[in-house]
């Protein structure tokens, strides 16, 4: 978001209570008026921009710059994964991984290996392109079982989460580690340590109590319409040809922010030949688009199904997501124009003044600017920053207890992803869950992850005082 010329600055009380209004404002226009939730963020930003300051000139460049920014990251990811979905349900390659799955480890067990898998998915994997290649797998596995969505979704979602916000080679982890010059390679083993115990505590058996109390029905959207109209597409395909499609773009994802890693690292040249073309091809969308052409001819144009059929197929996955599409647009619109109205800043420099422990401290701040904000990775470079004149060259902190500050900013960015958070509103939609079930369940889910990997990450600068 490009610096603004405020029509006017306030003080931090005042953004924070405009944040707060807003906040409130939407929810009531979403849960009570039961207005659309796109045109409720849409009339929530312009209000909210112009009540603190943003010029009326500048107005409509916030909104697209929110909302553009947004979907320049979501729209890819969503179509091409809806994409590769319908195809994996509707040739019948969910249900024979759901099989594998439920053969080896049961149907008790089968939150936990979702969650399981979903932590190995997520170690190269954003989130929001894992819980997409995931979802037909996740619904399926549902659909099978019984019971509750949350039994089988969550433990899932939240395991891509955990990985994204703790362990490198994820953006977020990374950005403050270079900030508060911590050793990367031990941020990722500790990120490790913490990201596991959480994910169990706060994904798994969260999850397991929550999917037995909140009843949510396993949504249409990657089978929207009757199946019996592409009933020439299903040819059941061999497990290994399944395997194939979800592997491959984690191996595709692993070339880039593995050899991300490597050059921050110094261990390989980010400008020779080879590694610029492994990167482009390891980036998110590049990665899908490959796979989804890889499963065209895999489950389609490979088993003698004609071209018209494959693409009336991969057509009909488009429609269903158009609303998650614009929906995610607009929440990240409305944190668009709270980061543009310099709420998020000035939060920070307040509470940097309060003279709490580093580590406390930037908890805190990385929290309260996700919640004023809704984006993490700005919650946790922003906090990373404020820190980094304390933390920097200071002979009070050991490299291990500099690692456990990241991984403390990190636990306070996730804290409380709510209505502002683009986050909030995918979880939500493919979930098929009202904004109140999504704060409920999905918005405690992530707050007490924050919780107790801060806890965590307590733990761990305590222990490595005493070394």
């Amino acid at each position: 978001m490009t610096e603004l010329d405020l029509a006017w600055t306030l003080p931090a009380p005042a953004l924070l209570g405009i944040a707060a209004a807003a906040i409130g404002l939407l929810l009531i226009l979403i849960i009570r008026l039961r207005l659309h939730a796109f045109v409720a963020l849409v009339v929530v930003s312009v209000i909210t921009a112009l009540a603190s300051g943003i010029r009326p000139a500048d107005l409509v460049t916030v909104l697209y710059e929110g909302f553009g920014s947004t979907l320049a990251s979501v729209a890819l990811l969503v179509g091409l994964g809806a994409m590769l979905g319908r195809m994996l349900e509707l040739s019948g390659g969910a249900e024979v991984l759901t099989d594998r799955l439920i053969g080896i480890f049961g149907e008790k067990r089968a939150p936990l290996a979702l969650g399981v898998t979903s932590l190995l998915f997520g170690f190269p994997i954003f989130f929001d392109a894992g819980l997409v290649v995931m979802l037909p797998i996740i619904f399926t596995v549902a659909r099978r079982l019984g019971g509750s969505l949350l039994l089988y979704a969550m433990p899932a979602a939240m395991a891509f989460s955990a990985m994204h916000i703790f362990v490198p080679p994820h953006p977020g982890p990374v950005a403050a580690s270079g900030l508060l010059g911590a050793d990367v390679g031990l941020v990722l083993i500790c990120g490790l340590i913490i990201a596991i115990p959480a994910w169990y505590l706060c994904g798994y058996l969260y999850g397991l109590f929550i999917g037995k109390r909140i009843e949510v029905p396993v949504p249409t959207i990657l089978s929207s319409g009757s199946s019996a109209d592409f009933s020439d597409f299903r040819s059941t395909p061999r497990l290994g040809s399944v395997i194939v499609l979800l592997v491959l773009p984690l191996v595709l994802i692993s070339f880039n922010t593995g050899l991300g890693f490597a050059a921050e690292a110094g261990w390989v040249d980010p400008e020779s030949t080879p590694v610029t073309v492994l990167r482009m091809l390891g980036e998110t969308p590049i990665a899908l688009l490959i796979t989804v052409l890889t499963a065209m001819w895999l489950l389609g144009w490979r088993q003698r199904k004609g071209r018209s059929l494959v693409e009336s197929v991969v057509d009909s996955a488009l429609g269903p997501v158009c609303s998650i599409v614009l929906i995610t647009g607009a929440g990240g619109m409305f944190g668009g124009v709270l980061r543009a109205s310099g709420i998020g800043d000035s939060i920070a420099d307040t509470l940097a003044a309060f003279g709490l422990p580093v580590i406390v401290a930037g908890f805190v701040i990385a929290a309260i600017v996700r919640v004023a904000q809704g984006s993490a990775t700005v919650a946790l470079t922003t906090a990373a920053a404020l820190m980094q004149p304390i933390v920097v060259g200071s002979p009070d902190f050991s490299s291990l207890q500099v690692v456990a500050i990241v991984l403390s900013l990190a636990a306070g960015s996730v804290v409380a992803s709510h209505v502002n958070d683009s986050g909030f509103w995918l979880v939500s939609r493919f979930f098929g869950m009202d904004t109140k079930t999504t704060l409920k369940t999905w918005t405690v889910g992530q707050t007490l992850l924050g919780l107790v990997g801060f806890a965590l990450s307590l733990v761990l600068y305590a222990v490595a005082g005493l070394l």
